[in-house]
Parts: C-alpha cells; sequence; structure tokens
C-alpha cells in the first residue's frame, strides 16, 4: 500500500533528513545547485558544489543503529547508480572538466554525519 501509515512515515523521516542535510551543507559552505534531481537512471538527493567540484550526495535518514549505520545502505548498487546519475548530469550541463565527488550524509534525530569522498 503506496500511502500506508508505515510509507508516509518513511517519507516524511525522509523529506525531514533531506532538509537538515541541505541546511548543514549550506553552513558549510556548499551551494546547493539542485534538490531531488531526477535522471533516467534515479534520484540524487542533493546536487551541490564547493571549490570548484560538484558534489551529490545521498542522505539516508535513520531513527536507530538497529539496520546498520546509514551509510552502510549505500551499498554498490546505489553508487553505480550515483555514478551514472553523475554521468547524466554532467554531459546534460556540458560539463567536461570538473571534479565530481561523492558523498553519504547520514542523519540521525537531528544529528548530521558527512561523509565526504564516499566511493
Amino acid at each position: 500500500m503506496p500511502n500506508s501509515p508505515k510509507n508516509l512515515y518513511k517519507k516524511f523521516l525522509g523529506l525531514k533528513g533531506e532538509k537538515l542535510a541541505e541546511k548543514h551543507l549550506k553552513k558549510l559552505g556548499y551551494k546547493i545547485i539542485k534538490t531531488n534531481y531526477v535522471t533516467p537512471f534515479g534520484e540524487a538527493d542533493i546536487v551541490c558544489e564547493k571549490d570548484g567540484a560538484i558534489v551529490f550526495a545521498e542522505v539516508k535518514t535513520r531513527t536507530s543503529f538497529n539496520f546498520g549505520t546509514p551509510a552502510q545502505a549505500v551499498d554498490y548498487k546505489k553508487q553505480k547508480k550515483y555514478r551514472q546519475i553523475a554521468s547524466f548530469y554532467l554531459n546534460s550541463n556540458g560539463l567536461d572538466d570538473v571534479e565530481v565527488s561523492f558523498m553519504v550524509v547520514e542523519v540521525l534525530d537531528d544529528n548530521v554525519n558527512l561523509i565526504t569522498d564516499a566511493f
């Protein structure tokens, strides 16, 4: 059921985490380029820029470590998808010679942890 209470809660939790992540990144000097950037390969939570590098950030929000750390949920399949998203973004925007990095933003309660150069 797409609109079950559990699914709505997960959606709300994810949106809350993304907003906290975005706010935290801005505080650290990242310029937010796009949020929820949709491509044929999937969606990037946040695309931002800092010091001339384009950063693709996957936000993982959790309420506990019962199922591991948030970053552990970013498996090889998700990493591959993010690489395809990055390639699509760069090609679509005519960006050839730009540094690219991938970040995982862990959100647990109201605590935000950045894992830069995550993969």
